[in-house]
């Protein structure tokens, strides 16, 4: 009887390791799915590669360098347009004017210099948020064209960016951006152009600190 009894734990034993197999079988078959379609995730630092990317560190200096060279334009030509508005309230003070049509084409003068300043500072801003969103458009397309190659190797199902605090929480070991910064850098090269604006701007700095 004990042998019997023996004989059946076995065989129990048997049913459930048969059932057990059969039950991790269909968990992996379940999971398999799964892992085939588990996505490939990294992000790169945004904030970085404005600070740390020398084609936008190139460009950022470029922008201040025109920047400052429309507001001493405007400010002189403001400067200008004040000296003679001074000046004709001066004469007009003193009786300078001989007929009030004399003085109204004096006035007639200081509004159309007053009106082209305007127009002035309005092209020129134009021209400068032109520029501005050409260079953002430069830049996109330099990191995008890089991580496109970048890519080839890494298998990225998607690589996005994070700017702020716009990815609430991220884990640091999805950060590639010292990668992407690296092999940013290695292959920019500035353009001849950009070079000199900046060469020149900086013999001003060395001049200006001089004196």
């Amino acid at each position: 009887m004990k042998k019997i009894y023996l004989l059946a734990l076995a065989m129990g034993l048997t049913g459930m390791t048969s059932c057990n197999n059969k039950a991790q079988q269909e968990a992996e078959s379940t999971q398999a799915p799964q892992e085939e379609t588990a996505l490939k995730v990294a992000y790169v630092e945004i904030d970085t590669l404005m600070s740390q990317y020398q084609f936008c560190k190139d460009y950022t200096e470029l922008a201040n360098i025109e920047g400052e060279n429309i507001q001493r334009t405007l400010a002189g030509k403001q400067r200008t347009l004040e000296q003679h508005a001074a000046a004709m309230q001066k004469k007009y003070e003193s009786n300078g004017f001989t007929s009030q049509e004399e003085l109204n084409r004096a006035q007639q003068s200081l509004q159309a210099e007053q009106q082209a300043l305007q127009e002035l500072s309005e092209r020129l801003y134009a021209s400068f948020q032109e520029e501005q969103s050409k260079y953002n458009e430069e830049m996109r397309d330099s990191v995008q064209k890089f991580l496109k190659t970048y890519n080839k190797t890494k298998k990225y199902d998607i690589i996005l960016s994070k700017a702020g605090d716009n990815m609430l929480l991220a884990n640091p070991k999805f950060d590639i951006t010292n990668e992407v910064l690296k092999g940013l850098n290695k292959r920019y090269k500035v353009k001849p152009e950009v070079a000199e604006k900046l060469k020149k701007n900086g013999k001003k700095d060395e001049e200006s600190k001089k004196k």
